[in-house]
């Protein structure tokens, strides 16, 4: 497990709900192109089969160039594809149940918005990094609250990388970054931008 934390640190993105596969794949190669550590497929309102070829296409290329591909809540894909890990949130499969559903070598990721019990419960169930958020108002998910930026030094003790996340940009990461997350999580400050390679660039310069 150890070996696999060592991956799980720079820019980190997630994808967002495009139809257009095309547009998808040449974005996310842009984005790795530029630094990006790590690649998420969160797709909500995809169909099934739909879900299915865009996941195996992320998959072909983030094994292009040596990134983990994690997939969000669904462990049947996950499974079907042999994709890197799994990202689970509150309301999805919980990660001990995901672990064992995995076994001890894949990436398990967990949600734990504001809550650093949350994180110690997730890091005792055998996740591989935890996530908190949302700090700022986002683009693409709607969060119920704000997260403190404390959360990030609080939760040190834990010892596994900490993800940031919610409205995340490059200037308003930084104290983030500066308490000491391992990862900073984009969807819009990345895939939105004119250049989404230079954007990945900036992002993974901070770490």
């Amino acid at each position: 497990m150890e070996q696999q934390h060592q991956t799980l640190r720079g820019l980190y993105i997630v994808t967002p709900d495009w139809d257009d596969t095309a547009r998808l794949l040449a974005v996310t190669e842009q984005a790795l192109l530029g630094g990006a550590a790590i690649v998420q497929y969160r797709h909500k309102t995809a169909q099934p089969v739909q879900r299915m070829e865009q996941a195996a296409a992320l998959l072909s290329l983030c094994r292009q160039y040596q990134k983990p591909l994690i997939i969000n809540d669904h462990l049947d894909l996950c499974q079907a594809l042999d994709a890197d890990g799994l990202h689970v949130g509150g309301t999805d499969i919980d990660v001990a149940a995901a672990r064992a559903a995995l076994g001890e070598h894949k990436i398990v990721g967990a949600s734990c918005y504001g809550d650093v019990q949350r994180a110690k419960d997730a890091a005792a169930a055998g996740a591989s990094y935890i996530a908190f958020g949302g700090f700022y108002p986002s683009r693409i998910k709607k969060y119920d609250f704000r997260t403190e930026y404390d959360i990030v030094s609080e939760a040190a003790g834990i010892g596994l990388p900490r993800v940031v996340i919610g409205g995340m940009t490059l200037e308003n990461c930084k104290p983030l970054v500066q308490r000491g997350s391992e990862m900073v999580a984009v969807i819009s400050s990345v895939y939105f931008e004119e250049d989404p390679q230079a954007a990945a660039r900036a992002f993974a310069a901070l770490f």
